[in-house]
């Protein structure tokens, strides 16, 4: 976890990853993901949140060419120079995948998944690579490595698996890890232990973090900037700690405001209304009017684009005429 100082101070102007106008599509034509642009910078915890069907995991799954079959994309995604991402997966950029059981091979030790996940980018020794997948398994944690490294997924708890899966995606010390809701239905006390880990391991190998979560409270405490995102699009992007405690747009606002944490004693909890919109049913104009209490005609005719202000960027008409 960061200081508050570190996670105000300007982070430096060149992007390690920079995306521009990402479009997902499926095969109907319906687009999941429409016109997102953003800069992720070195060393740096992006947080991408949102409501489920924001199309936050898609755009993790983009940047590492890994979209499901019948989706197609367009925009670019530029890693420092290249953009073949299906080269730079496992080497540059690493993904830490939502479900650890199912992300690791039943039939083959960890410590050979672990050791092949080395010779997959570099022709070292099978000695090695062995040493190196313990080696990545003491990092993380998990004790007596050299015998675990010999176990099956199914002989490890379910913390030691995600704590698995965190040593394959930084063996090989990428640039950007992509961790897609890496804490889902875990209980508090692992979650923290996930998020622990997960820190300290890409602060060990220099590594930026894309971390896409429905956890504010992790994102509160893990990243320097958030990207709020709504039915596909960019609503807001700024540092953490300002878009989660001053938010600017309503969608953001009522994201927070709907949190048990944020409640007023004795008052209902207050909720958006509705539900977010489908690909294929979008409503003209703004997406997030329909349950906008401060949407206007504008709104709901004319889709607001990003725009700066106060330091972060916001796609909001309400914001343009405040």
């Amino acid at each position: 976890m960061k200081p508050e100082a570190a996670r105000e101070a300007p982070l430096p102007p060149e992007a390690l990853l920079s995306v521009r106008d990402l479009r997902i599509a499926f095969a109907d034509g319906t687009e999941a993901v429409r016109g997102l642009s953003f800069d992720v910078h070195p060393g740096e915890v992006l947080a991408i949140v949102g409501e489920s069907g924001a199309g936050k995991s898609l755009t993790a799954r983009a940047l590492l060419g890994m979209l499901p079959r019948g989706a197609t994309r367009s925009g670019s995604i530029e890693l420092q120079g290249t953009t073949d991402l299906a080269a730079a997966r496992g080497r540059r950029i690493a993904l830490v995948p939502q479900d650890a059981l199912s992300a690791l091979s039943p039939v083959h030790p960890v410590g050979d998944q672990l050791a092949a996940a080395v010779r997959s980018v570099s022709r070292v020794p099978r000695k090695e690579a062995r040493a190196r997948a313990v080696a990545a398994l003491e990092r993380v944690g998990i004790p007596d490595a050299v015998r675990k490294a010999r176990a099956y997924p199914h002989e490890y708890s379910g913390g030691m698996r995600q704590r698995a899966v965190i040593a394959m995606a930084t063996i090989n010390e990428p640039d950007v890890l992509v961790a897609d809701e890496p804490t889902t239905a875990l209980d508090e006390e692992r979650r923290d232990q996930v998020l622990k880990v997960l820190a300290e391991q890409r602060e060990a190998v220099g590594a930026a973090l894309l971390l896409v979560t429905h956890d504010l409270d992790a994102v509160r405490r893990h990243a320097d900037r958030a990207l709020v995102m709504y039915a596909g699009r960019l609503t807001e992007l700024g540092p953490a700690e300002r878009v989660l405690t001053r938010p600017l747009a309503p969608y953001t606002a009522g994201l927070l405001a709907s949190l048990p944490q944020n409640a007023t004693p004795g008052r209902r909890l207050p909720t958006l209304p509705g539900t977010p919109p489908t690909p294929d049913g979008l409503p003209p104009g703004c997406a997030f009017a329909p349950r906008c209490t401060l949407a206007t005609g504008r709104c709901r005719h004319e889709e607001p684009e990003p725009r700066e202000l106060d330091g972060r960027l916001i796609a909001c008409h309400h914001r343009e005429e405040a």
